[in-house]
């Protein structure tokens, strides 16, 4: 009876059972009030079986904060149904129990009502409303298109005749500024005024990156207000456009991928050799814990017991000798043991090799961490959506998705907290692709007035991807020279900004941005660096004493590093380097001499590669094993397209307003000085040149580029008359 009791009692609270819970009490409420939903619905009948099974598929995948974003699909579906039933409603099905109602039941006949013209309508509105509501971009733009054709058709047609024309234009001359003004002049007139501000060069310009030379020469000015030889002009950076609210990206944009599950019957086969591998060296030990993940699985053993005996000799009645064993004292079992048989388990396990984590930190077991058959990814959407991921997005815009632990657990970080990261690994282990689920991370999070990024690539082909974007402050660097010269104008900028927080009596950028003091919010500026090895070959000297005191003095001011090397050697990760990046990331190294540098302990030449890592932060006493996030190259020109299309948008907008401006004003561009101060510094530009600097169209570039030629012109035969 008792067997019987807890056969039912492990049936009931399995998971699939618990799964399929849901189920069973619609199927039961269904079948209840099978009739009363017949009548209501009709045929129809079958879209709350489709809702349901949708819902407990939602359920099932864990999907429910991504299904409650899609709210207005779901408002869609609604109305398409109703429309539905309405379009059942005009039949009938002549004998059965809908004989008295119609296919799409009372609820149908309902909304076509009791003429057959009117219900027509009715159903073509709810249907043309259901399709808005799910589509509505795809609406806008056909009703956008179909204006656009119709429009002039009326008014070749003669229909749009001449004189209401002409009734409208007197009307709009006559009242230019009247009270009921519509919200989109207002909407233009804020541009020109938001426009006005951006092109206003600041009393005190802070020094921009670099820029590339262009291939056009132009004369430098030799006016007497021409800058002194030798002195380089700081020239503002253009302030982003900003025509309404950034949209961020959705995480439908990342895809989903089906994780690769390891057998049950797989995992406990590998604990039994486990335990019988330990029990044959004399070391007693029992598997108390299983956590299975992505890449590994983690069996937590639990030390048995040295025990000593000693012969006990004692004589029966008749005079024969027997021989017991009499247990003396028992200690536990030293961690030494299990850790000298780590390659015995493996050649066990037949695994190519295996980690020991001697104890688990907070328990007091041992960790045996034993490669799984098949290796599976973690998707980063996986990781964005989780409630960790959330919850910390929740209270810091830095938040960075890392990947899934040995338990299953998702992983993520702050960066603001970090506050630099280190990252190492040989070729082909997966440090660039941690790179882009960091940069993706944060792109899904912030917006470019928000968060800025400079990237050095010297491999050329690592970061390109990222090119065009608004949050970049330049071009992805791919030049030594020119990394050097970032580094410097880094420290020029984090200069500047610790002289405001000092104005404004702030701390840190959190308060000076909640400061009411501050002009303008203080954005966040994330430096990342995919080959340090590179640079510390060509300007060691340079490259060095500048990172340190960016790392050591950028926190503050919202400055934060991501340098990754493949090479984590002394002369490259150096002991300044490491004392000023506490957080440090290692991936599959060649040798225990590099995971000693990198992590300052052995480990890391065991990794399995593809992602699999050791992640040390300051508030960890020991690494922590984990499967890193993997962004595949398409969902990274998803959401950079989704950026570049978002930018190309507001800086066309604003910039035809600004077009319009000038052309009523006195023929002098707000951009010329811009133009100036570049035409100084670079001794040869280019109309492209200047279009990609001041954000331009190319119309406009061409004329601030004959403006800049007639001047040269003007001033050389000034030169030449006196």
């Amino acid at each position: 009876m008792r067997t019987l009791a807890s056969i039912l009692l492990r049936i009931v609270t399995s998971r699939r059972i618990q799964r399929l819970l849901p189920a069973l009490i619609i199927a039961c409420l269904m079948t209840w009030f099978w009739t009363d939903l017949l009548r209501a619905l009709g045929a129809g009948v079958a879209l709350p079986i489709l809702a349901a099974v949708l819902l407990l598929w939602v359920m099932s995948r864990r999907r429910i904060p991504a299904a409650a974003r899609a709210w207005n699909r779901w408002l869609g579906a609604v109305t398409l149904a109703a429309a539905l039933l309405g379009l059942l409603a005009f039949f009938n099905p002549g004998d059965g129990i809908l004989n008295d109602v119609s296919l799409g039941g009372n609820w149908g006949s309902a909304i076509i009502g009791s003429q057959s013209y009117t219900g027509v309508l009715s159903v073509v509105a709810i249907a043309l409303v259901g399709i808005a509501v799910t589509w509505p971009a795809l609406s806008w733009r056909a009703l956008r298109n179909g204006a656009r054709r119709v429009i002039p058709a009326l008014r070749q047609s003669g229909r749009w005749g001449q004189t209401s024309q002409r009734r409208l234009r007197d009307f709009y001359r006559q009242h230019p500024l009247h009270a009921n003004a519509t919200s989109w002049v207002r909407q233009r007139r804020q541009r020109g005024r938001a426009f006005r501000e951006i092109v206003m060069p600041p009393p005190q310009p802070p020094p921009d990156p670099p820029i590339a030379r262009q291939p056009v020469t132009v004369e430098k000015d030799t006016s007497p207000s021409a800058a002194p030889a030798g002195s380089i002009p700081a020239t503002p950076q253009l302030a982003l456009p900003f025509l309404g609210r950034w949209q961020l990206p959705s995480v439908e944009l990342l895809n989903e991928t089906a994780k690769a599950n390891l057998s049950q019957a797989e995992v406990e086969r590998r604990a039994r050799l486990i335990e019988e591998s330990l029990g044959s060296y004399g070391v007693e030990a029992k598997v108390v814990q299983i956590n299975v993940g992505p890449t590994v699985t983690q069996f937590g053993i639990d030390p048995g017991w040295d025990r000593k005996f000693k012969e006990v000799k004692q004589r029966d009645r008749d005079g024969n000798v027997n021989v017991r064993l009499e247990e003396v004292s028992r200690t536990r079992v030293k961690v030494e043991r299990i850790t000298s048989l780590s390659n015995n388990l493996a050649l066990a396990l037949a695994a190519h090799s295996i980690r020991i984590e001697a104890p688990i930190p907070g328990t007091s077991l041992v960790g045996i961490e034993v490669p799984n058959s098949s290796m599976g990814l973690v998707p980063i959407r996986d990781v964005l959506e989780s409630g960790s991921f959330q919850k910390l997005r929740s209270r810091s815009k830095m938040a960075i998705a890392l990947g899934e632990g040995t338990a299953g657990e998702m992983v993520a970080a702050d960066l603001a907290k970090m506050p630099h990261v280190l990252i190492a690994g040989a070729t082909g282990s997966g440090k660039t692709v941690c790179l882009d689920s960091i940069i993706v991370s944060l792109l899904t999070n912030n917006t470019p007035e928000e968060l800025r990024f400079i990237m050095v690539d010297p491999k050329r082909v690592e970061l390109i991807a990222f090119n065009g974007m608004p949050h970049l402050m330049t071009p992805v660097v791919t030049e030594g020279d020119k990394a050097v010269d970032m580094l410097k104008w880094i420290e020029q900028d984090m200069d500047n900004r610790y002289r405001k927080l000092a104005s404004a009596g702030a701390h840190n950028i959190e308060r000076y941005n909640r400061s009411s003091q501050a002009s303008k919010p203080m954005h966040y500026l994330v430096v990342i660096i995919d080959e340090l090895a590179d640079l510390m070959m060509v300007k060691s000297e340079e490259v060095e004493p500048r990172l340190c005191r960016s790392a050591q003095m950028g926190r503050a001011v919202g400055i934060h590093l991501v340098i990754a090397t493949q090479r984590p050697s002394v002369d490259v990760i150096t002991g300044l380097i490491k004392a000023n990046f506490p957080t440090r990331i290692s991936f599959g190294v060649v040798s225990q001499v590099d995971s000693r540098t990198i992590l300052d302990m052995a480990g890391a030449e065991k990794l399995l590669g593809r992602g699999d890592m050791l992640y040390l932060s300051s508030d960890m006493s020991k690494p922590k094993r984990l499967q890193g996030c993997y962004t595949s190259p398409e969902e990274i020109d998803r959401v950079v397209n989704f950026w570049r299309e978002q930018a190309r948008m507001q800086t066309a907008g604003i910039f035809a307003s600004a077009d319009d401006d000038i052309g009523k004003g006195n023929g002098e561009d707000p951009l010329l000085d811009q133009a100036r101060r570049l035409a100084k510094e670079h001794r040869q530009i280019s109309p492209s040149f200047l279009q990609r600097q001041l954000r331009v169209g190319y119309a406009r570039a061409e004329r601030l580029m004959q403006q800049l030629q007639k001047e040269a012109v003007d001033t050389r035969s000034q030169a030449e008359e006196s």
